[in-house]
């Protein structure tokens, strides 16, 4: 019989896609979710149990964990309500310290974690250092835990909030984008092979106290990034590059619009690039998908060889 794996932050967009693979190879899935209605995506799966918990608090988490073999953390949220950092801290940080807790408490010793590419306590964001915060906390748990972390660039998909959000706001402007640190650099990474990445994380007892670093096959700036979406889309883009002061006050003025599509703590993110120097799918054995691969087949409307050579390639 296949482990009971229970995974915290799983219906969102990695999440159900990563939980919709693991049903798909048989294994036992108990998702942790605020919402007592759960996700009707993943309501379809014979072999999901989608449960109710306020998994901030400790007793509650404690329960819901038991009887688990496996636990899985994809939670992260990319802005907080406030500017302290506390939010961060709450959801990255100090969750992954209640999680641990539980682990011990119920006896399980497999525990994997979806970071992010960058993450470090001396990193210039809330969100990065919020992240490398709880990478320590992992690695200095005891022994007995065999842990596993991921730590994806940016991921794309069809369901994702990066080419997609692009898209909708180059369609919203009619494609003039002014851009906040257009020169940042990523390596968007498909997220079939994040979700792969975990699977093989599960399978192979080699990867356990690893670190993996996921990127993509293409490394492109933000204005490229804008600039591909809006070519693929219909809506070809006109990038305008801000100066880090102009750029620095637009953040500092979207930190106060509902949802902050875009903040000050995006912005340092943003000043680190989102590379990998050792790509992590290329260690599992993995050979990541690229972007003209995928996002034709959601963004719509032009054939993968008008992506490509949009992309110039």
């Amino acid at each position: 019989m296949k482990p009971l794996v229970t995974v915290l932050g799983g219906t969102g967009f990695v999440g159900t896609e990563l939980i919709s693979r693991l049903a798909r190879a048989g294994y036992r899935l108990r998702v942790l979710t605020r919402d007592s209605r759960g996700s009707r995506t993943l309501a379809v799966l014979p072999t999901v149990e989608q449960r109710a918990t306020a998994v901030h608090d400790a007793e509650a988490l404690t329960r819901a964990i038991a009887g688990s073999d496996v636990v899985i953390n994809l939670v992260g949220i990319l802005n907080e309500s406030g500017f302290s950092g506390r939010g961060f801290a709450q959801a990255h940080t100090e969750l992954v310290r209640k999680t641990l807790a539980a682990c011990a408490a119920n006896g399980v010793t497999r525990f994997l974690q979806m970071s992010s590419l960058g993450a470090s306590e001396s990193a210039p964001s809330h969100y990065l250092r919020s992240k490398g915060a709880a990478e320590r906390l992992i690695r200095e748990a005891p022994p007995a835990l065999r842990w596993t972390i991921l730590r994806p660039s940016v991921i794309f998909g069809t369901r994702d909030s990066l080419v997609n959000r692009f898209a909708g706001l180059l369609r919203l402007t009619g494609g003039l984008m002014p851009l906040a640190r257009a020169e940042a650099r990523f390596a968007p990474v498909w997220v079939g092979d994040v979700t792969q990445a975990f699977e093989i994380a599960l399978q192979d007892p080699s990867t356990i106290g690893q670190s993996y670093d996921l990127c993509g096959p293409d490394i492109v700036t933000l204005a490229d990034l804008v600039r591909l979406t809006g070519r693929y889309s219909g809506t070809p883009a006109r990038v305008i590059p801000l100066p880090d002061v102009i750029g620095r006050m637009q953040a500092r003025v979207m930190d106060f619009v509902p949802g902050k599509p875009f903040s000050s703590d995006n912005f340092r993110s943003l000043t680190v690039d989102n590379v990998c120097e050792i790509n992590g799918l290329a260690r599992m054995g993995i050979r990541p998908a690229s972007m003209a691969s995928i996002v034709p087949t959601y963004l719509g409307g032009q054939s993968a060889d008008r992506w490509r050579r949009a992309a110039g390639r």
